[in-house]
């Protein structure tokens, strides 16, 4: 059945109070009718003929259900994240967010796109150059959402895909105002000079990371325009408040970590089914089956350790050898509708474990499943506190296996956190403090390892091993919600995969 346009506009103007008003600039008053008219250009063509620079229901049914902007999140909850965002601003204050920029590895080459994802979480918008801007609105019980994009361009369309374009800007993706974003020296001044406070973490000047980019850096001609424009505004760090609202996920949020939790264990589950010789195929092998199951990209780079690779913590070379006589620590995870699950699992690549392979296993499997148990909201703990529960039990775990705890050898043995927290980002919310006590909504990684050096200090039958085990967990009140459970940890069961 065809709809039209003008009908997936009205199922997508969410908004109660149909009132829209510029931010700062003299008031313009929308009627509802007034804001579906703006779609009655597209009435006679069937939504399904137009191309937008992302799915949307219409053109891709089997991805979205009607009203969902981006797989699982309606076009309602992103309004509400807005609204969240905006009561949490001082009057008359704004917040500027932009879109991440097209990364190119060489040339006209470019790397897959990933959006900016504070820029993602507001607004659903999956394309480069865009700028959000978002404020309450006069009688501060809702939110003023403006959204400039590029526009339609045929030319620049036939070689890159489509662009949503401002018309979608407003009609699908809901904005009270949009505009051509390279018209922002225009429109963006009235706004911030009108504005009490402006919330951003667009970069003022560049930060570079390495010592090479830092000595030959200069300040971008955008950074600068961007600098011009704010003149003497009291210009703010976004980032805290924007991690308050998106340290909580929504219900929606949590099914889409779980699907993506699903989807990868099952793909693990089926690796370990299997004999490997090589990293590679072991890597290639799960990036297959976690998109085949649903997941629309690998989460991150993975990390397929064989042997003592496992000893660094990053290591994705992923180029070795798998020895029969080792383990393969696998760090990986998928990604549905932006959402990730992050997973490891520690396994032999051909073999049952040995004795004391399985020992040292247990050892840490026994830390975290009691810190899993402790992931919900009652047990009042904070994520630094489960790390101190987790070194207190690794400590016995490994004095029973022979181990010498003096001095500081957990912190060489467990160098890493034991968790952090997980949503649209692998390490999300980056700055909120793990002193906070853990609260329904919370969504973390629970990820005890031990990784022991080549050297006289250790046991001889447990050097160059490299142990972790790690779950996605969404906290709830009485009880943690395991988002990764398909994939086997046991070590019984791991090995009953192969007989």
């Amino acid at each position: 059945m065809k709809r039209c346009l003008h009908s997936f506009i009205r199922y997508n103007l969410i908004r109660n109070d149909c009132n829209a008003l510029l931010l700062g600039v003299s008031p313009r008053t929308f009627s509802c009718k007034d804001l579906l008219s703006k779609g009655r250009s597209y009435a006679s063509v069937s939504a399904a003929e137009l191309q937008f620079g992302q799915p949307v229901h219409e053109t891709h049914p089997h991805l979205l259900k009607a009203g969902e902007i981006t797989p699982g999140i309606t076009a309602l909850e992103y309004s509400q994240r807005r609204s969240k965002l905006a009561a949490k601003l001082p009057k008359d204050a704004i917040a500027i967010l932009a879109a991440a920029e097209t990364k190119y590895r060489s040339g006209a080459v470019f790397y897959d796109f990933h959006q900016e994802t504070n820029f993602f979480y507001l607004t659903g918008f999956k394309e480069p150059e865009a700028l959000a801007v978002i404020g309450k609105a006069t009688d501060e019980s809702d939110h003023i959402f403006h959204l400039y994009v590029r526009g339609k361009d045929t030319r620049a369309e036939q070689w890159e895909g489509a662009r949503s374009g401002l018309q979608a800007a407003t009609d699908v993706f809901n904005a009270d105002e949009t505009g051509d974003v390279n018209q922002l020296n225009n429109v963006l001044p009235p706004i911030i000079s009108a504005a009490s406070e402006v919330f951003t973490d667009i970069p003022l000047k560049p930060t570079p990371t390495s010592v090479f980019s830092r000595f030959f850096s200069s300040p971008s001609s955008k950074s600068e325009g961007f600098t011009k424009i704010l003149g003497s505004s009291k210009v703010r760090p976004l980032k805290p408040i924007i991690n308050d609202v998106r340290a909580f996920k929504s219900d929606a949020e949590i099914a889409n970590m779980r699907f993506a939790g699903q989807a990868s264990g099952r793909a693990f589950t089926e690796a370990m089914r299997r004999t490997w010789k090589y990293e590679k195929d072991l890597g290639s092998f799960l990036e297959y089956n976690i998109k085949q199951r649903g997941c629309e990209n690998s989460a991150y780079i993975p990390v397929i350790a064989g042997g003592n690779n496992a000893l660094s913590i990053h290591y994705v070379r992923n180029d070795d050898v798998l020895r029969d006589e080792e383990l393969v620590l696998v760090d990986a995870g998928g990604e549905y509708g932006g959402y990730i699950t992050d997973i490891t699992r520690t396994f032999p690549p051909s073999h049952k474990f040995t004795p004391s392979q399985s020992d040292l296993y247990n050892a840490i499997l026994a830390v975290q499943r009691t810190c899993i148990s402790l992931c919900r909201a009652d047990a009042n703990i904070t994520l630094d506190k489960l790390h101190e529960i987790a070194e207190t039990a690794l400590k016995d775990n490994l004095v029973g296996l022979g181990f010498d705890m003096s001095g500081k050898a957990i912190e060489t043995l467990f160098p890493h956190h034991l968790s952090h927290y997980i949503g649209l980002d692998v390490h999300d919310t980056p700055g909120y403090s793990r002193k906070e006590p853990l609260k329904p909504g919370h969504c973390v990684t629970v990820e005890p390892g031990i990784y022991v050096p080549d050297t006289d200090r250790w046991p001889k039958h447990f050097r160059g091993m490299g142990i972790r085990i790690e779950d996605s967990i969404a906290v709830q009140e009485e009880h943690p919600f395991v988002l990764t459970t398909e994939a086997v940890k046991e070590v019984i069961d791991i090995e009953a995969l192969r007989s």
